[in-house]
């Protein structure tokens, strides 16, 4: 049982305080082999489904991780092809999102939360997707636009306006080369502003090194960013926000 059907149960009598008390003790730590252990309360204690980061591990080995554990909704981060192939053999209802190289497994929640994403150039787009995709799994809803960088400074003028418009709680910028777009966007914003700096670029920085750069020395307040194409992490910090935004007043 998970901590909110303990107390359930407890209330309502069905356990004793002795045995509540030793089910929320209960290990909820998953060993798999000995190579893997999961976090079972995580969605439960902060809303953020399991990922599994798929880059560095065989398909093999992530098949195996995805058929063992015990998670209504599991995401496969950086997969292959052939990652999903091994899965799907497996878990036929597993999918693959191809452009955000990510394995879906489960049914995500329906959304109450809302966030923008914006992504610079079509090279940002796997990140963007990324982020999209976990948000999801939290119950969050995006308005995406993409392809909208400052090369063509009035691109996103008019998707900005639009999630703005319908009171998103966050935006997620992926951009590469300079990164200059998440400022853009944060100096026209009354929303905060998650910078996600990608590895797309020319020569010297071009790893995203100066996109991150100038996303953390933005002089428009109002802006944080996470590491270098860590989609997972900027979908998670917006869906978070959003989520709590939209959450009542009663349960804060």
């Amino acid at each position: 049982m998970n901590v909110k059907k303990v107390l359930e149960e407890y209330k309502e009598g069905n356990l004793s305080a002795d045995e509540a008390e030793k089910q929320l003790r209960l290990d909820y730590i998953q060993t798999i082999e000995n190579h893997t252990l999961f976090d079972k309360s995580r969605f439960n204690r902060k809303g953020i489904p399991e990922i599994v980061f798929g880059e560095g591990k065989s398909p093999v080995k992530t098949a195996e991780i995805a058929c063992r554990a015990e998670s209504d909704i599991m995401l496969i981060s950086r997969a292959s092809p052939e990652h999903y192939s091994a899965v799907h053999d497996r878990i036929p209802e597993a999918r693959y999102a191809e452009d955000a190289k990510m394995i879906i497994i489960g049914e995500f929640p329906e959304p109450t939360g809302l966030i923008g994403i914006l992504a610079a150039g079509t090279s940002d787009i796997q990140y963007a997707e990324e982020a999209r995709i976990v948000a999801a799994a939290m119950g969050v809803r995006s308005i995406t636009s993409y392809d909208v960088g400052i090369a063509a400074f009035h691109r996103f003028l008019d998707p900005l306006k639009n999630m703005l418009d319908e009171n998103v709680d966050a935006i997620i910028v992926a951009a590469g080369m300079e990164g200059a777009l998440a400022s853009v966007v944060s100096s026209f914003s009354n929303v905060p502003v998650i910078g996600l700096p990608t590895a797309v670029g020319y020569g010297f920085g071009g790893e995203g090194e100066t996109a991150l750069r100038s996303m953390l020395q933005s002089c428009s307040l109002g802006i944080a960013a996470v590491n270098i194409g860590n989609g997972v992490g900027a979908g998670a910090f917006a869906a978070m926000i959003s989520l709590r935004c939209r959450r009542p007043h009663d349960e804060l």
